[in-house]
């Protein structure tokens, strides 16, 4: 059914198909300008702490280099923070004991950064006074070039138009409610590559190739938590996935498969390991303060906020689609990219649904992960059907 969805008119006009292919593509250009105009227009003083935070970031790997992964308030000497804070009108701006998203470290007795150091990297790459709009546009850019891709592979009109749908509402997503935290512009990106790369492993036929993109795919989300920290969660479908394949099927390929995906996700996030043993005086201990480190407890309140956000949509869409999947089991690629977003979910939805607290991006990359592993896992199956290569694939006698 699914397969078929995605290759019942190979007997359409291949340059109608094409047509329809350039002018999806289009309006999802037009998409990309819209967004590209809005993101220039926008300031980097709004007022929020955690824009000051990851800019803060960005000043000490600026300032510092690498070195710049220590967070101690006392490097404030040229009280760069103080001065963003005073713009804003903190009322004790002057006082480093109170500065937001600092949070004191029983271990170190130092107030330090609460967020891991990849966004603030990666704005540091820009000059500053310029370095959100760049971030956000690269990151569109990057996104418009996997939409692209998957209009490109798709072979029938409703896979085109479901590429394209996808396509428009994920750029969509790049402006609203992307803005809403500097870590989510590269997340997205990593969830749509991490999404690819995805339905490439479960395409994959050479136990090589396996192995190699099993390792990509762990770096991939092991580099998002170096963005935001919850991006952790990504990982438990994964995980899942080849422990119970490993107890169904006894293969040692599974396993390794397993090990290089865990070793791969742990080199990703070193980063943050290094930055937690710096700041917090060890690499496995959290520089979030107790606010973000109560234990779980389902409140309905919060449960309410999701339910009445844009992101209970998308949660619904991946959901749905995940469970029309695995109820039809064919025991193919798709199904497989299926059981890793169902585990994904269930993980992602437990953690944010009893956390206390509640934004209107939290569960976004977890939707974005899912639905795009299980649109390029389609493509790349119905190219499969119709004896179609597809990128990175080797190409067929």
């Amino acid at each position: 059914m699914l397969v078929d969805f995605f290759t019942s008119s190979k007997a359409s006009d291949e340059s109608k198909i094409k047509t329809a292919k350039i002018l999806c593509g289009l309006v999802c250009f037009l998409i990309l300008v819209s967004n590209v105009w809005t993101i220039s227009r926008w300031s980097e003083s709004r007022g929020v702490y955690d824009d000051i935070c990851y800019l803060r970031q960005a000043h000490l790997f600026q300032r510092f280099g690498l070195d710049g992964l220590d967070t101690n308030i006392s490097r404030d000497d040229d009280h760069y923070l103080a001065s963003k804070l005073k713009e804003i009108g903190f009322s004790t701006w002057s006082d480093p004991a109170t500065a937001p998203c600092h949070s004191l470290m029983p271990a170190t007795q130092r107030r330090v950064m609460q967020y891991p150091p990849g966004t603030g990297f990666l704005l540091a790459l820009f000059p500053a006074g310029f370095q959100v709009i760049p971030l956000y546009v690269l990151a569109t850019v990057i996104v418009f070039g996997f939409v692209l891709l998957a209009i490109s592979l798709a072979r029938t009109w409703p896979a085109i138009l479901l590429a394209a749908a996808f396509g428009g509402l994920t750029l969509y997503l790049m402006i609203n409610p992307t803005k809403a935290s500097y870590s989510m512009a590269p997340t997205m990106v990593i969830c749509v590559l991490v999404a690819y790369f995805t339905a490439r492993l479960f395409a994959a036929e050479q136990r090589r190739n396996r192995f190699a993109l099993s390792a990509l795919v762990g770096f991939l989300i092991g580099l998002a938590v170096d963005f935001r920290l919850p991006n952790l969660f990504l990982c438990s479908g994964y995980f899942a996935f080849f422990f119970v394949s490993f107890l169904i099927s006894r293969k040692t390929a599974t396993v390794v498969q397993g090990i290089l995906f865990g070793a791969a996700f742990l080199a990703g996030m070193a980063p943050t390991l290094l930055a937690n043993a710096i700041n917090a005086g060890s690499a496995f201990s959290t520089t979030y303060g107790a606010a973000d480190t109560v234990p779980p407890d389902f409140n309905f309140g919060i449960i309410w906020h999701y339910l009445a956000d844009m992101q209970f949509v998308l949660l619904v869409l991946a959901s749905v689609w995940t469970a029309l999947i695995l109820r039809l089991n064919r025991g193919n690629g798709i199904t497989q990219a299926a059981l890793v977003a169902a585990g994904n979910l269930l993980v992602n939805l437990a953690f944010f649904m009893s956390h206390p607290v509640f934004t209107p991006y939290y569960t976004v990359p977890v939707a974005v992960l899912s639905l795009w592993s299980l649109l390029f896992a389609g493509l790349m199956q119905s190219a499969e059907a119709v004896n179609v290569d597809f990128p990175g694939r080797p190409a067929r006698a």
